[in-house]
């Protein structure tokens, strides 16, 4: 399952799992920003974007693989909007150990391709979390 599409993308209605992971993730927001991005903490980036309708400016911060060619993010909840904004922009930055990426050609990937680009204890982490969609972006 390889999309840019963005309908394919969100799903609607959210599990219940999906939707504390949500909770949770804005709730540690605040908290994971300062460390994310930096050099010694791989696992977490910052991701900047632009919001599709309001041409805002965000920063968020995400876990994150990253390959010699691409940056592979778990899509722990359905119809997150930053999501929908990267896939509308097709670009956005990523901040990650220290320096800043373009990251392009967005695509929403199956679970089974994009646990390939984690390490063996966060791949067994990912296989016992609800997350069946991933994030892949091409270093531009």
């Amino acid at each position: 399952m390889t999309t840019t599409d963005l309908r394919q993308a969100a799903v609607l209605r959210p599990s219940r799992i999906g939707e504390l992971l949500r909770r949770m993730v804005a709730r540690s927001g605040p908290l994971l920003r300062p460390l994310a991005g930096r050099r010694l903490i791989s696992i977490w980036a910052v991701i900047r974007y632009t919001g599709r309708r309001s041409g805002k400016a965000y920063a968020l911060p995400i876990a994150i693989a990253a390959t010699p060619e691409s940056f592979v993010i778990p899509m722990p909840f359905a119809g997150a909007q930053w999501v929908l904004n990267v896939l509308a922009a097709g670009e956005c930055i990523i901040r990650w150990k220290g320096r800043e990426w373009r990251a392009v050609e967005p695509e929403v990937i199956s679970k089974a391709e994009g646990a390939k680009s984690f390490g063996p204890v966060p791949r067994f982490a990912l296989g016992h979390l609800p997350i069946e969609r991933f994030l892949r972006l091409r270093r531009a």
